[in-house]
Parts: structure tokens; sequence; C-alpha cells
């Protein structure tokens, strides 16, 4: 459950995201692999958004959305090389 709240925080803080992940797309320093694999996860969950739990049920609908799109972002900040990370006062 903690991760949960980790995640959602993470979410709730999206706008100071954007930097970084501009900065990760545009760095030499991250490999082409892991840009790929990024962009991947993202245009794969817009294109095709799995929902365990139907968006119709209000509240709890959107809880599995915001999950899915948390994990993806954290898996592009641990994928970040360390420079990168402290740029942004993302270490973990």
């Amino acid at each position: 459950m903690r991760r949960w709240f980790k995640r959602v925080w993470f979410l709730l803080r999206f706008h100071k995201s954007v930097p970084f992940l501009i900065d990760y797309f545009k760095s030499g320093e991250v490999g082409l692999f892991k840009k790929v694999i990024s962009i991947l996860l993202i245009a794969g969950y817009a294109i095709f958004p799995f929902d365990i739990i139907p968006d119709w049920l209000f509240v709890f609908g959107f809880l599995d959305d915001v999950a899915v799109a948390a994990w993806i972002l954290q898996y592009i900040v641990k994928k970040a090389p360390q420079p990168l990370r402290e740029k942004h006062g993302l270490n973990k």
C-alpha cells in the first residue's frame, strides 16, 4: 500500500517531472535502447490503456490508470543516469 501512495504522490507532482523527461530524452548519457523502451511504454499505454477496474466506476476506475502511469514514470526515473536525477532532485 505504501508503494501505491508513493506512486500517487509522484503523479501529483507530475508537472515537476516534465523538465526531467525533456532532459531525459535529449540527454546523450541515456542510451538509445532506454529511450526507445520508454517511448514504447508511454505510447503503448496511450494507445492500448489496460484497465483492471473499468473507468465507469468513477474514482476506483482511475486508480489502475494512476498506478500504471506512475509505474512508467518511476521506471524512466530509475533508468536515468545519476547526474540527471540529481539535477532534478529525483534521487532514490
